[in-house]
């Protein structure tokens, strides 16, 4: 009896792999923290490593202060305007990181799947960046800016417009969409209470507001759709 090789099923993986742009932003993040939490213990860099994190929070965290030093003397030095990004990928602690880690993986997975990996690292970095331009002109706060919320929470507002989208097109109430920003500025809001309230939740907010703004534009035929809307209208 022969047999037919020609018709046999294709194995589907059950886990597709993450999106190299999220990896890229996961490693970088972990490993940075990574060296900062092994320094830490002394395992790495001897009696200096100990320093290592407060060093790179000094250089690279995103300050409201130097911010408005360059916006009244109108000078930009790039040491201070990579502030803007760098301030994503040094945390206050390996908790602090790993967290942001997790939603990274969830949310850019999610994103990625959709948008190309381009559109995904520019929903991540100008959210990020604008979030971070919200705190400076928003707040007079002293405190530095630090870690990749922001950023994610643009990879929420992008993965909300997706939800939108998809909710539109079912015929449904798509105000539902924003249910998960919802849920996660509750918890915010309890963790505030509780712990008391610290001023990035503002960064959080404008990273998830560009997120799905941007997301208009960068969202595969985003731009195209957006336009015919505008004509529509």
């Amino acid at each position: 009896m022969s047999e037919d090789h020609d018709h046999e099923p294709e194995l589907i993986s059950p886990v597709n792999p993450l999106p190299p742009v999220v990896v890229a932003l996961f490693l970088m993040i972990i490993g940075i923290e990574a060296i900062f939490s092994l320094a830490s213990r002394g395992l790495i860099g001897g009696a200096g490593g100990i320093g290592w994190r407060l060093e790179a929070l000094q250089t690279y965290a995103f300050s409201g202060p130097i911010f408005d030093w360059m916006w009244n003397n109108s000078q930009w030095p790039t040491e201070h305007l990579i502030r803007f990004v760098s301030y994503m990928f040094v945390h206050g602690s390996f908790m602090h990181a790993l967290f942001v880690c997790v939603m990274l993986l969830a949310l850019g997975k999610m994103v990625g799947e959709v948008f190309t990996g381009f559109a995904t690292l520019a929903v991540f970095i100008v959210s990020g960046t604008f979030g971070a331009l919200a705190y400076a002109l928003l707040l007079d706060d002293q405190a530095p800016l630090i870690g990749g919320f922001p950023g994610v929470y643009g990879l929420i507002g992008a993965f909300t417009y997706l939800l939108w989208l998809r909710l539109g097109q079912m015929g449904a109430q798509q105000v539902q969409a924003f249910t998960l920003i919802g849920f996660l500025m509750g918890i915010q809001l309890i963790f505030g209470l509780l712990f008391g309230v610290q001023n990035d939740w503002l960064a959080d907010v404008v990273g998830f507001i560009t997120g799905f703004a941007l997301s208009f534009i960068v969202s595969p035929g985003g731009f195209t759709r957006l336009r015919e809307k505008m004509r529509r209208d």
